[in-house]
Formats: C-alpha cells, structure tokens, sequence
C-alpha cells in the first residue's frame, strides 16, 4: 500500500519518529560541527573520560534517560537539551505535514475551492503530490536551521559545515524536483475550449508579469546561462577567507587581501567547488530546459539575493558602527534559506527577522546590558513564519511583485536606509552606555 494513501494518522506518527530521528543526526551536528567540538551526542566519538556507550543510547528519545549517567562529565541535566531538540524535530515533520499536506497551507482558500470542484481528480492527485514534495524540501531546510540556530545560541556563530551542504541540498532538490518549491498560483481554464488546467510553482520571475524574465528563460538565450553561473561564483568567492583592512591605505589592503586568499587551503577548495559546480549547471541549462532550469535558475537567484541582503547589511553595519553587524554565518544561513525559499520570499524574512529580533534584544539589553544578538535564530524563526503564512503572504503580494524592477529599487533604498538607521542605534546605544558610566 502507498505511504500516500495511508490514514493520516499512521503517516503523523511514522512522521514524527523519523522526525525524532533526524533530531538525533541535528544533535550530531549542533556538538559535533561546533567550534568547540563535544561527544555529548551519542553518534559522536566518544572521549576517554566518558563511559563506553551501547545502542540503546542511541534510541531516539529514550537514548537520553540512559546517558543521563554521564551527567559528572558533560554537566548537570545536560540530556535535557538534546532530548527536547529530538521531540521538537518530530513534532516539527508531523506539524509541517499536516499543515502542508493535510490542510494545504500552502494553498490560499481561493485555489483550494477550485481544487475542491467536482471533476478536477487529476488536479487534486497532481496537488497531493506537489505538496507532499514541498514538505520534504522544508522539512530537511528546518532540520539544517535547527543546527544553524543551536550552534549560533552556543558559540554567536554559525559553520559553513552545516551552511554550505544545505545551500547544495536546496540547489539539487530545485533542480531535480522543481515542483518543491513553495506554490504561488493555480492556471484554470476553460475545459469546453479544450486547455487544461495546472497547478504552478515559485519561479525567479514569479508573478510572470516582468518583460525581461522571459527572455531568459530560453534554452538558446545564454544570458540566462550567465546569470545562473554569477550568482553561484558570487556565492563561492564569497566563502573564501580573506580581510580587508584599509588602516594602512588601499595598497596594503589589496597585498593583505590577495595574501590571506593564495595561502588559504580552503580558497583551492572552493576555487574547485564553483568548477566542479558550474557543469551540472550549464548542463541542466543546455539538456534540461523548462522546470528544471527555471528551478535551479530560481535557487541561484534566491541564494544570491538572501545572502547579498545580510551581507549589504554587514558591510554598511561595519561602516558606520565601526564593527560587525551581522556575522558572515547570517549570510551564508540566508543564502541556504534563499536556495531553498527563492528570492521573494527572502524579502519577507529578511525583514521579519530584525521584528523578534528587536524585542528579544531589547530585552537583553535591559536585563544583561548585552548588546550582542544571535541573529541566526531569528533568520530560521522567520523563515519558518514565511512557509507557515505563504499563502496570504503571497495574494497580498502580487500588487507589489507586478511592480516589476520597482521591486528591486524598492529593495535597494531600504538598504541604503539601514545606515542611518543603525547610526542612530549607535547613537542612542553611546548616550546609554555614558549616562550609565556616570551613574556608576
């Protein structure tokens, strides 16, 4: 029998243990992908201090009673942390599942009364499946930002090791199986004329209402070619090590530059990731025209245009405080929720995030006179809040998308507007900090 024609219940339950399950491999990562490595997760090498394990302690859940033991070496309750991140990556799938899938919350009330008409089987078939594919793609997206969010609460930082393989992730999944990404439109026509009717998927041009975007779309247009490749070299030497310091003037920069970058390791590696990366997709433009293309050219994109925010918000940040903003872990966490989401609703996260995040550090400033924030958290909660509203998020914003490259200037002065914005926070952050040292 089909997992698909299962009762609900039966699959929520299967659900939530694989979900319980994949909790046990973000546990791996959050301690194991961590600057300061830790063998807490019972997958992990265990250190000569620590009791020899048994598989029992790798059971989902119940692992977590039995390694309570080892409480003298990793701390008092420690298993209480990780046994919640499992329960919450279980009830996470199951939600998500029934959400998407079994609620369709995805799909605003207007297409699903059309799936609902008698007659429409093979749309409401073609819908069931669809659905079921986005679920996967934001179920291993969750997964992937539970470990980013963790390993940023720990150590105000986030590894490429968990950024960099879920940007890929998001990128394949476009690629092979362009259905998953997040739905914005259904196409009904009129069956007496002999059309069809389709249930659509996000695409970079998404609405379908821009002039230039179809030209790209073509096979035998290699600007479209060019495009995809840009955002992806864009995404690689962004990754590469390097500084820039100007203290010394421009000519010492470029040296100090070009010499972290020729005795980096890691700057060959990524050099052979943007070549080894950029055949599968040219060949996917040259041999796999149509979804295919239109849904790795829409992954690029994304990933190109959520990283490219954080990372504007990064450099005026250093300018005009005088120090980081944002860390580059929130760029390249951007990029992978970018490669996965698409560009538009990036905008959305992009500017729901800085919403919690005020109030939450607003609140620990005034409790631990802690200016620094975790941001990456925030970027996750939002994106999760983006999938969760997609259907209204994306009615309410047709007139806006229709703006065509209104949109993209729209974008642009609101990050020009970032810079006044954060020097009055420096400013009012500096007559705190002097009115406390006086009071002190």
């Amino acid at each position: 029998m089909d997992f698909l024609q299962w009762p609900l219940w039966v699959r929520l339950a299967l659900l939530f243990v694989a979900g319980c399950c994949v909790g046990g491999l973000v546990n791996w990562g959050i301690y194991a992908l961590a600057y300061n490595a830790r063998s807490i997760s019972p997958w992990s090498r265990v250190s000569a201090e620590a009791p020899r394990r048994r598989w029992l302690d790798c059971l989902p859940l119940v692992g977590w009673f039995r390694l309570s033991r080892e409480s003298p070496l990793h701390g008092r309750a420690f298993w209480h942390r990780p046994l919640a991140v499992e329960l919450i990556t279980g009830l996470l799938f199951a939600g998500l599942y029934y959400w998407e899938v079994d609620q369709r919350g995805l799909l605003p009330e207007s297409l699903i009364k059309v799936l609902n008409l008698p007659g429409n089987e093979r749309l409401r078939r073609e819908a069931f499946v669809i659905l079921h594919w986005e679920f996967l793609a934001h179920a291993i997206l969750a997964s992937f930002m539970l470990v980013a969010s963790f390993i940023d609460l720990d150590e105000k930082t986030i590894p490429d090791e968990v950024t960099i393989p879920g940007t890929l992730v998001g990128l394949a999944l476009a690629a092979l199986v362009p259905w998953s990404l997040l739905p914005v439109m259904i196409l009904v026509q009129d069956r007496a004329a002999g059309l069809d009717r389709s249930l659509s998927t996000l695409t970079f041009s998404a609405p379908n209402s821009w002039p230039w975007p179809g030209e790209l779309q073509g096979v035998a247009d290699p600007r479209s070619l060019l495009l995809g490749l840009g955002c992806w070299w864009l995404w690689c030497v962004g990754l590469m090590p390097r500084v820039w310091r100007t203290r010394r003037g421009i000519h010492t920069a470029l040296r100090i530059f070009t010499a972290r970058l020729t005795r980096e390791p890691l700057t060959r590696w990524l050099l052979v990731m943007g070549v080894v990366g950029s055949l599968p997709i040219a060949a996917t433009w040259r041999y796999a025209s149509g979804p295919h293309w239109q849904g790795l050219l829409t992954g690029l994109i994304g990933m190109a245009t959520g990283g490219g925010m954080v990372w504007i918000v990064r450099i005026v940040g250093r300018v005009v405080m005088g120090r980081e903003a944002m860390g580059f872990g929130d760029v390249t966490l951007m990029a992978m929720i970018g490669a996965t989401l698409g560009w538009q609703a990036c905008l959305y996260v992009f500017f729901l995030a800085p919403v919690a995040g005020a109030v939450i550090g607003g609140l620990q400033w005034l409790r631990h006179r802690d200016p620094e924030i975790r941001f990456g958290p925030f970027l996750c909660l939002a994106a999760l809040v983006t999938i969760w509203g997609w259907a209204t998020i994306w009615e309410r914003s047709l007139p806006l998308f229709d703006a065509g490259w209104l949109v993209p200037a729209i974008l642009g002065v609101a990050l020009l507007a970032i810079g006044p914005m954060l020097w009055l926070v420096r400013l009012i952050g500096d007559l705190l900090t002097g009115r406390r040292n006086r009071q002190d």
